[in-house]
This record gives C-alpha cells, structure tokens and sequence, in this order.
C-alpha cells in the first residue's frame, strides 16, 4: 500500500521561493510506486493550500503566487482518532468532507516560521511521522547564536565572533563599535536567523558597519558580527542519517559567480557558473543546484577526512537528523577549518552532493521517510505521560502548585 506522503512547502520566510524550487526537486524524486505525494502548500500569509496540480512546479512558475493560490483549495489538517485528515475550510454541499489522510509528513520549508521548529511542532502536534529535524535540532539549526554556542561548548571550530540584540546599537552604539574593533575589520554581520544571504554584508569600516547593521536587523531581532577568513575557501558538506546512524556526502567548493566577497543570493538560486565536476549549468535555475561549485572538492585526503568528522561531530551535538548541508571555512593560506553555519533544510536538500556518492534523489528522499518512521516507533515506546491524583486532591490556595 503506498504512503499518503505530505511534502510541506512555502511558509513566511524570505525564502519562500527558494521551499518551491526545493520541494518541487523533492516531489519530483519521490517514487510514485510507493508513494502517494501530497503537495501542501504554505502561503505567506500562513494559511495552507492543496491541489492536484501542484506536483508540478508550472502550477507556480510564469504567474503571480496570487493567481496560483486561486486554482487550489485552502485546507486545515486535523488529528481525528488516530489520523491525520486534510479537510477543506470550505465545503461544498456536494462536495467532500476531507479530501484524504497524512502518513508521512516531509517538511522542505526553509528559513524562519518553518526551518526552525515552527513546521515540526506543528507535525509534533498532530503525531505525524516527518522527515528531518526534530523541534530542537530545528530550532538550533536555524539560530546562529544558540548553534554556535554549542559548537563552541563542544570544542568546534568558528570564527571569532559576538553577538547583540538589534535595539542595542540605539544606546550602545560606542561599545558595540569597541567589539568590533577587537575584531578588526573586515568583519561580516548576519540576521541571526535567515539564510540564502539574505541581510548578510561585510563592513570595511564603522561607517559601512553601522549601515550593514541596519540591514541585518531589519531581518531579525538578534545581529550577529564574525571575523572574515581572508583569504577564504568554501566547502560544504552534507550529513544524512540520525544520532543512531551518520554518514557524510563528498564535499563540495563554492564560489562566488559574480566575483564578489560574499555568495550573494543570485549567485546561490539564478545559476550562470559551473556545476559538479566544472559542468556549465544551465541559465534556468535549480535550486542549490545551480550555484557554481566543484563536486568532489579539490582537496587532499586529509583535508577531505578532517572536514568530514567535523561535519558528524557537528550533526550529533546540535542534535540533528535527516540530511543537512554544514557549511565551512578554510583558511587558504594556513588551512584552518572553520564551522560556517548548519542548513537543516538545505536549498534542493542538496541532493547534488550524494549523487556524487552513488545514492540517487530517489534513495534520498526514501531515507528520509524510513529514518521518519524509526523515530516514530522509538518514540512510540517512550513516556510521554505521568499519570497523577494532583487535580483529584488538589485545594485552591491562592499559590501556585508548582515550587
């Protein structure tokens, strides 16, 4: 019997495109033998869509988002006994009362308000198997400040690095310039918790730090200030699998395709460089997929080997699962290897680089739905529940019960 396999996507995020193109990848590789792919759609506005005609991602492209949200039905998803049913907010008088169930949920939502716990507390909620992250690997995932402290805590590798709350640099500006000093400059500021470069900016000086500040907190509450690696390479590696069972992809270099200091957004989604193995990329965009990067990376053994672990080391303490993509900095001159980030939802689930190693889209995204499915049943012989007599005995004090 196939799986009724919900792909979420979209979400109120700056990268709401970007969870499109990535799932409509994902749906794409899904095996339409053993698996009944449901596309639920996540506007920005937060209410949930479905149709038929979203497997497809011409449901989405050459047209208004609007105009796209008009042909499908919006929907709730509701637990009723032991199911998940997707039910339409409005019914016909003839129409269906539900239009199916959910077995399998897989979350390909990047960013804020889905990446980062949001999707999974609400699939927590409903008790729906789903891919990847939990709550807290979510959560972590998408922090920069919580996942570096704990890389730091754990004796990983990062830059150095301070962080302040955006609304600090109305009555601190004097010393939070002083922290920036120690660094000295260039130094590069981050929203704590977007992606695909979004807000990301390098400063030279105090004037080009207080505008790329500005920027940064426009996208998130929390700025985050590093010291830039110059010179600097960039490789990526991916991790597929959970704390029981990790493996790692090839690795990947990046580069910039406009020859700038950062990977800009357009660089990372509207392609025009060189994909694995130097292969020009088309000019139509695909994803992650169309940034101009050397798959297998050009490094030596234990170069290759030394980032590796880092990389599982990396995945077991921020507590994640599912296939990620840990992103690093190596000095060019000395070879020092920094932690960058960890993407929990990588942009095309970075597919690329397991292709590499022999696992095909398809055998990926049949990972991620068994490893949903071990978790269930570990979960399934958890507790969960205490049973007490608290309310059966409790008297009203006027103080709390808790202490």
């Amino acid at each position: 019997m196939k799986l009724n396999t919900a792909v979420f996507f979209g979400g109120e995020s700056v990268e709401h495109e970007v969870s499109i193109i990535s799932a409509h990848q994902a749906i794409e590789a899904l095996d339409k033998e053993k698996y009944n792919v449901i596309p639920v759609y996540v506007a920005k506005d937060r209410r949930m869509y479905t149709s038929e005609a979203m497997t497809d991602i011409s449901f989405f492209t050459g047209r208004k988002l609007d105009d796209a949200i008009a042909e499908a039905t919006q929907i709730d998803i509701v637990r009723e006994n032991s199911k998940v049913v997707i039910k339409p907010v409005q019914t016909k008088l003839f129409g269906p009362k539900d239009l199916g169930t959910i077995d399998i949920a897989i979350p390909v939502m990047h960013g804020t308000n889905g990446e980062d716990g949001t999707i999974q507390g609400f699939l927590e909620m409903l008790k729906v198997p789903y891919a990847g992250c939990d709550l807290y690997g979510a959560a972590v995932g998408q922090d920069k400040v919580l996942q570096k402290n704990i890389l730091n805590d754990n004796g990983l590798p990062i830059t150095n690095w301070f962080w302040v709350y955006g609304y600090e640099m109305d009555d601190s500006q004097e010393e939070i310039l002083k922290r920036v000093h120690k660094l000295i400059y260039p130094v590069i500021l981050k929203p704590a918790r977007t992606g695909s470069s979004v807000g990301i900016s390098i400063a030279h000086n105090d004037e080009e730090y207080l505008a790329c500040f500005e920027e940064a907190r426009q996208y998130d509450e929390k700025v985050i200030t590093e010291k830039v690696v110059k010179p600097m390479r960039e490789i990526n590696c991916s991790v597929l699998g959970d704390a029981y069972n990790a493996e790692p992809s090839v690795l990947e270099e990046v580069a910039s395709v406009s020859h700038d200091e950062l990977l800009s957004f357009k660089d990372k989604y509207q392609g025009g460089g060189k994909g694995a193995k130097g292969a020009k990329s088309s000019g139509a965009s695909k994803g992650m997929a169309s940034t101009s990067r050397i798959v297998p990376a050009p490094l030596s053994e234990a170069e290759t080997e030394q980032i590796q672990n880092l990389a599982l080391k990396a995945f077991r303490v921020l507590g994640i699962s599912g296939v990620c993509r840990i992103d690093f900095l190596m000095d060019a001159e000395t070879k020092k290897v920094y932690i960058n980030e960890v993407n929990t939802i990588p942009g095309s689930l970075a597919f690329y680089l397991w292709t590499e190693k022999g696992v095909s889209f398809t055998q990926l995204m049949d990972r991620l739905v068994e490893q949903a499915r071990n978790r269930e049943r570990r979960r399934s012989k958890m507790t969960f529940s205490y049973d007490t007599d608290l309310l059966l005995n409790y008297q009203a004090s006027g103080t709390g019960a808790k202490k």
